[in-house]
């Protein structure tokens, strides 16, 4: 069984940063792949990232590209979201979801466990 916890969700002006943080336990983070996803209300949950098996590749949602970066840290078995030029479209619910394969994926009915969320909200 694995347990995702995510942190580092806030509240910050439009164009500020944020890094959003997701612990693992119950396995170790490079035996997983592992991708972000996001849910603004009244909204359904939409892709953000994912990351391969190990780390070395991520890709990004258009409407993130260039703005955010995914990344992890096998040593804190942890992964991370920073996040940079926040804008309010932004806001969201910011769930980490992983998956036991070697590749990441667009689509939240792939990914087997999650974590709880946190909320990050962008002011304008």
């Amino acid at each position: 069984q694995v347990q995702l916890v995510e942190s580092g969700g806030g509240s910050v002006q439009a164009g500020g940063s944020l890094r959003l943080s997701c612990a693992a336990s119950g396995r170790t983070l490079s035996t997983l792949a592992m991708g972000w996803f996001r849910q603004a209300p009244g909204k359904e949950r939409e892709f953000v990232a994912h990351m391969h098996r190990g780390g070395s590749t991520t890709y990004c949602a258009d409407s993130v590209k260039g703005r955010f970066t995914m990344s992890s840290d096998n040593a804190k078995n942890t992964m991370y979201l920073q996040m940079n030029s926040l804008k309010p479209e932004d806001t969201a619910v910011y769930y980490c979801a992983a998956r036991m394969g070697v590749v990441g994926s667009r689509s939240e009915s792939n990914y087997d466990y999650w974590g709880q969320g946190t909320q990050v909200t962008v002011s304008s």
